[in-house]
């Protein structure tokens, strides 16, 4: 009777299994890329026989060169024999299972170099090579499903590496378009500079973010996040202007802490830092057309410092913001520049003994602007106008099918019946023919089931021919309307057929409107400015582009109380009658200016009342 005896485990093969633990214990908790490279080839190592020595190489920059990332079983050992399988197997993209130097196929005693690429989604990001000891053939195979099962693991970290670089890219590229159209929701330059510096604090996540602009040498704070207003003579405006005047100096982005590589340190940062107790800083230049303009600078008072991603973010802030910050300011110093030096020469000039021409030249103007302000006249609001029909008709598709011929165009005259255009009929021709064929069935069937005396078919028969009837009179009806033609004596104000012969309509489509040659109104375009002073009644004249050496009087009929927009500008539609003759000359759709007189006023008024009804309105919006 033989005893089953318990398994014997070897020192080597509890050196194997502390070490596979050790390998997942790295391998799920760690956050070190090396270490989870190195911690994957050992668990990985482990589940290939005959494995002697392993390869991890991983992509170091997107131009495609390889480096290593691990090795196994000892970092220190050199595997440069393995070195011509790696190049293979990235040239190739799959699997590669070759003898040691490169023979193919492997030898009969079963030592091989086995490697295989990692892919994700197309890119080449890496490959492993394993160097398996003497053993059959047919392991080879194995070896390399268990190396493929593997690779799994380090193709979904490189998937998630390829996701978050792609976030901040992301990231970083809408920190840039919401800075953009922040700063671009204010015409001027404070209201756009606070707003930028208050997003960029809370993007960011720092404690404060200024903003200063360079003049006369020197950059000056103009806002700081999250103030609305500071004192411009105070200790922290004074330490942040010396730090930016650094910047402003060396022309670069300067970080604290000084980076090790960093030549020309920070010595006013440094101070500034002491002084205001802060342990991160980053001040980069805004740049408009080549030059420093301005300094934006970014504060954490516990850190943590700022990362090279952040810094070069921070500096492309720089150069986009710039630009338009820099439109803005020199737009806003130049016109109070202007009018600074414009008001203070003239004050000199008019005050002084010399230029006797420019005192008479104003006593002049004043004279004429006390004469426009007594003369009174007749105040008349203008406005675009569209002489329209008094009735318009219009001519519609009276079921859906297909233009046969257009016989008029816009601009013909026509008598009262006159065909417009005809539709094609062939369809309603052959329907007329179907439905007459089907009723002459249905009769000889009706009339076979009355000489039978079948009642039920008889009834049944009768209403299929009234069906048909019907059918066939809708026929005949929709086929004595295929001819359009003038419901009067008018013009064609709309509507061209001949190049669309063959077009689909639909039912209701319209295809011409024709008004008549008598009787017609005026459409005016009144701005909402305007609209205020006119009344029914008032009269006015109209000057059309066709007849402008003929003036027709008018009369306000109605006012509509519907605005529209019209290019750009929100008018009323007033209908205006034509009094008086020279209506035997007008058209429907000619256009012209028209003038309607509602009172009194001076020429100075006249001139002038638009002008001061936006400052009106304008000092209404921005008053508190």
């Amino acid at each position: 009777m033989t005893q089953n005896s318990a398994p014997v485990y070897s020192l080597a093969d509890e050196q194997r299994t502390r070490s596979e633990s050790a390998a997942w214990s790295s391998f799920t908790t760690t956050g070190d890329t090396a270490e989870l490279y190195a911690a994957w080839l050992v668990l990985l190592a482990g589940r290939i026989p005959r494995s002697r020595a392993a390869l991890l190489l991983t992509r170091e920059s997107a131009a495609g060169a390889f480096a290593v990332a691990a090795v196994w079983p000892d970092p220190r050992r050199d595997l440069q024999y393995l070195s011509p399988v790696a190049q293979q197997v990235l040239q190739a993209r799959e699997g590669v299972v070759s003898a040691p130097g490169g023979g193919q196929p492997p030898a009969a005693d079963g030592v091989a170099h086995v490697g295989y690429p990692i892919e994700v989604a197309g890119e080449l990001c890496g490959a492993v090579v394993f160097d398996l000891g003497p053993g059959p053939l047919a392991e080879l195979q194995t070896a390399l499903r268990d190396i493929h099962w593997g690779i799994a693991w380090l193709m979904q970290h490189f998937s998630l590496q390829a996701l978050a670089a792609r976030q901040a890219e992301l990231e970083r590229v809408s920190l840039l378009n919401d800075a953009m159209a922040t700063a671009m929701q204010h015409a001027q330059l404070q209201p756009s500079a606070l707003s930028v510096v208050n997003e960029l604090a809370q993007r960011l996540r720092c404690d404060r973010v200024s903003v200063g602009f360079e003049a006369a040498g020197q950059v000056t704070p103009l806002v700081m996040s999250n103030t609305a207003s500071f004192d411009a003579r105070s200790d922290l405006v004074r330490w942040l202007g010396e730090a930016m005047d650094e910047v402003l100096d060396l022309g670069v982005p300067v970080q604290l802490p000084v980076p090790a590589d960093e030549p020309l340190g920070a010595l006013a940062h440094q101070e500034t830092a002491r002084q205001l107790a802060v342990q991160a800083m980053l001040s980069v230049p805004v740049r408009d057309q080549g030059q420093t303009i301005g300094v934006l600078c970014f504060e954490r008072i516990a850190g943590p410092a700022f990362s090279e991603a952040q810094v070069q973010q921070a500096t492309a802030l720089g150069v986009l913001l710039g630009p338009y910050w820099g439109q803005q300011r020199w737009r806003e110093r130049g016109a109070l520049a202007h009018w600074r030096d414009t008001a203070r020469n003239a004050t000199r000039e008019l005050s002084g003994p010399h230029r006797p021409g420019l005192k008479l030249v104003s006593v002049l103007g004043a004279l004429v602007l006390a004469a426009l302000a007594l003369w009174q006249t007749d105040y008349r609001i203008s406005a675009r106008t569209v002489v329209e029909g008094a009735t318009q008709i219009a001519a519609v598709a009276p079921f859906d099918g297909f233009i046969a011929e257009g016989l008029v165009r816009a601009g013909d005259t026509v008598r009262k019946g006159q065909p417009l255009a005809r539709l094609d009929d062939r369809d309603l021709r052959l329907e007329r023919s179907r439905w007459s064929a089907e009723r002459e069935q249905l009769q000889r069937r009706y009339q076979v089931a009355q000489a039978q005396g079948d009642r039920s078919a008889m009834g049944v028969l009768s209403a299929q021919v009234n069906q048909a009837d019907a059918q066939l009179a809708l026929a005949e009806e929709r086929l004595g309307r295929t001819t359009l033609v003038a419901p009067f004596d008018g013009l064609v104000v709309a509507g061209d057929l001949s190049q669309q012969i063959g077009a689909p309509l639909q039912t209701g489509q319209t295809l011409f409107e024709v008004a008549p040659l008598q009787g017609f109104r005026v459409m005016l375009q009144v701005d909402d400015r305007d609209i205020a002073g006119l009344a029914q009644g008032q009269r006015g004249e109209l000057l059309l582009s066709g007849l402008p050496a003929r003036p027709l009087a008018i009369r306000v009929q109605r006012i509509t109380p519907v605005s529209t927009q019209q290019d750009g500008r929100n008018v009323f539609a007033v209908e205006a009658s034509i009094a008086g003759a020279g209506q035997e000359a007008l058209r429907p759709g000619m256009q012209g200016i028209g003038k309607v007189v509602v009172g009194q006023r001076s020429l100075l008024w006249i001139w002038t009342h638009g002008l001061l009804d936006w400052l009106r309105l304008t000092f209404w919006a921005w008053a508190p």
